[in-house]
């Protein structure tokens, strides 16, 4: 018999699948045969998951499968679930893992066990899922077949609950028991800590993992959503505001990867209440902390070196700040959003951002009014770099307009780093401006006072003075010191601070050296040393 994959050359997934399973199907093969076929024939041309492969021996669609799992809950009585297709489609693909609960009425769905599926593990029904055998439609329940322990602790197929407690000290005689028929009760957090409370109570070892802190989580979710009833408590968006400025302390120290994760935890969070119109003055100031929250978001993301993130969580975050009317914000998100092409795109454009910022900042004096002059200065600067002379005297006016801003800055702008502007901030950004300017007295004055005022553990600003500094020494026609001050101060990063944005400028720099002297040999250290494993460690360079 002709193998139908060879009929003729497959172009799509669904298609070689329906010719396995019509021939499956004329063969007399059952569904989960018929998956294992469309699993080894298309997993290698397709990737094609096990769980894919299910749904496809059975001809049915994602919406089909979510249709039957709700049918099952709403039999059972027990409220919808949230069960679907995006979420089915992420199983699929392998992105996520459902968790024991939909896991469960997955193979209630196709009558196969969790490895059929392809994911470890039993089920915590402790059942199996084949169908019933003629026959046996009213035989009564079975005996249990799950015992954890040396005959200590049983489970009931049937209800889930702990027999035999008689070994276990202080709690003989208690009954611990979740729904009929079901792996715990329908919720999935719920699932999750009953089955870890009896792996504990039969003296197994259990790890602290991500799925238990997740349901952990989760229940004090839900009692959050409980308490706010459909509306967001002042009380929790001040504690959200206070966390967010917590943030903008955080922001030059925490290495990025670290802060990234707290930062988007919290974003969900302000998401999930998104989701709901709330009344006028707290969506307001819901849609604030969604936009601070996504543009810091993106300024983390400049520094670990993702461009196309960055301005995606940018566009949220422009987004978000439309719906309060600020034009602080606002402004403050485009200047802060002008720093992405200026370190991995045209400068022409983040001059165009900057000035943007501007016109949305207007006359009165705010973070953004101070640093978009600023910014527009420093792509004026890369600008005159690049041949365009006649940019100098612009760039100079413009940073004189925001040194007069600065000046009229409160107290607490001038102490955050991230949603402020600091006085080091304004060193640093002059300096550099003053170095891609050639102007080599001005911006080493500049970048050396920059460097008195950050502290140490603000690595990566610091990094990319020094590096400003290396690059001056290069226009002086010092190649060697210039590497030399450059490679001592990138290994001294820490790791969590050796992002992208720091090994961007310093191949800039070798590609300039490299451009005007050839390949000379601190060049090609310099690269050695960038690639090498296990490079830090190295002092600090000192002021």
């Amino acid at each position: 018999m002709t193998d139908p994959a060879k009929v003729a050359p497959p172009t799509k997934e669904a298609d070689l699948a329906r010719r396995i399973r019509a021939r499956g199907l004329a063969l007399g093969h059952a569904p989960p045969q018929i998956a294992r076929e469309i699993h080894d024939q298309c997993a290698p041309i397709f990737g094609t998951s096990q769980v894919k492969a299910q749904r496809l021996s059975h001809g049915i669609a994602l919406s089909d499968v979510v249709a039957q799992v709700r049918a099952l809950y709403d039999m059972e009585g027990k409220p919808l679930p949230k069960l679907g297709e995006t979420l089915l489609s992420a199983y699929e693909s392998g992105f996520k893992r459902p968790g024991p609960a939909y896991l469960h009425y997955l193979c209630r769905v196709y009558r196969v066990e969790p490895e059929d599926l392809g994911f470890q593990g039993p089920c915590v029904c402790a059942r199996t899922h084949d169908p019933p055998r003629p026959g046996t439609h009213n035989a009564s329940p079975r005996e249990p077949d799950v015992v954890l322990g040396p005959g200590t602790l049983i489970i009931d197929n049937d209800h889930w609950a702990i027999r035999d407690l008689s070994s276990v000290p202080h709690i003989s005689g208690v009954r611990y028991r979740a729904e009929d028929s079901d792996c715990g009760g329908g919720e999935e957090e719920e699932t999750v800590l009953r089955r870890t409370l009896l792996q504990v109570l039969a003296g197994a070892g259990v790890a602290l993992d991500g799925q238990i802190l997740g349901a952990v989580d989760g229940i004090r979710r839900k009692m959050d959503d409980t308490l706010v009833n459909a509306s967001v408590s002042p009380t929790m968006l001040d504690q959200w505001e206070e966390t967010a400025n917590g943030y903008g302390q955080q922001y030059m120290s925490t290495p990025p990867l670290r802060l990234l994760c707290d930062v988007l935890l919290d974003f969900s969070e302000v998401r999930r209440m998104c989701e709901q119109r709330q009344p006028i003055e707290l969506q307001e100031r819901l849609c604030r902390l969604a936009a601070h929250l996504s543009g810091l978001s993106g300024v983390i993301m400049i520094d670990l070196g993702d461009h196309r993130l960055s301005r995606s969580f940018f566009r949220t975050a422009r987004t978000a700040a439309d719906e309060t009317g600020d034009r602080a914000l606002r402004s403050w998100v485009s200047v802060r959003e002008a720093l992405v092409p200026m370190y991995y795109g045209d400068p022409r454009e983040s001059l165009h951002l900057a000035r943007r910022a501007q016109d949305l900042a207007g006359r009165t004096p705010n973070v953004a009014a101070a640093m978009a002059p600023i910014v527009e200065a420093r792509a004026l600067g890369m600008l005159v770099k690049r041949g365009r002379s006649d940019a100098a005297g612009s760039a100079k006016r413009a940073m004189a307009r925001g040194q007069a801003v600065f000046g009229q800055l409160g107290k607490d702008q001038l102490a955050d780093t991230a949603f402020g502007y600091t006085e080091r901030q304004l060193a640093f950004h002059m300096g550099d401006t003053y170095t891609n300017l050639g102007d080599h007295r001005n911006a080493e004055e500049t970048l050396r006072r920059a460097l008195t005022l950050y502290p140490a553990s603000e690595e990566l600003d610091r990094t990319l003075i020094w590096l400003d500094r290396a690059s001056c020494r290069l226009q002086e026609g010092q190649p060697e010191e210039a590497l030399s001050t450059a490679r001592e101060t990138v290994l001294a990063l820490s790791p969590g601070h050796r992002t992208d944005i720091i090994m961007h400028r310093a191949r800039q720099l070798v590609s300039a050296v490299v451009s005007q002297y050839g390949e000379i040999n601190a060049a090609r250290e310099f690269r050695e040393a960038l690639t090498a494993p296990g490079t830090t460690g190295l002092a600090e360079k000192q002021t």
